[in-house]
Order: structure tokens, then C-alpha cells, then sequence
């Protein structure tokens, strides 16, 4: 019965895998890099569209001028 040799390594199991990253651990940090990604993309979209805002309130018309 191949079972009983598993019972009791749970401390040796447990230095061996001390130092390493759990699968659910890099799962949670590839979520979380990518939302980072997706946020620096809407922020230098955000970034443009205010210059762009910005540049084509600048020019006005004649509407402005008076």
C-alpha cells in the first residue's frame, strides 16, 4: 500500500517547496500585471484625448475671440 509511504512528509514536502511560487499565487500575479498593463494603455489613452481636448479648445474661432 503505496498510500502509507505519503502519510508523515508533509515537513519535508514543505522545505522543498519552501521558496517556490504556488500555481494559484502565479495565476493571481499574472491577473494582476495584466490588469497593470490594461491601466497604463487607458492612461496614455486618457493622456492623448486630454492634449488632443486640450489643443482643439486652444485653436477656438471666432466665436472665442470676442
Amino acid at each position: 500500500m503505496a498510500f502509507f509511504g505519503l502519510i508523515g512528509n508533509d515537513q519535508k514536502l514543505a522545505q522543498e517547496y519552501s521558496g517556490r511560487e504556488s500555481a494559484s499565487e502565479k495565476a493571481a500575479r499574472k491577473r494582476r500585471e495584466s490588469h497593470h498593463r490594461n491601466a497604463r494603455a487607458a492612461d496614455r489613452q486618457g493622456q492623448a484625448w486630454e492634449a488632443s481636448e486640450r489643443a482643439r479648445q486652444d485653436r477656438g474661432g471666432w466665436w472665442r475671440t470676442r
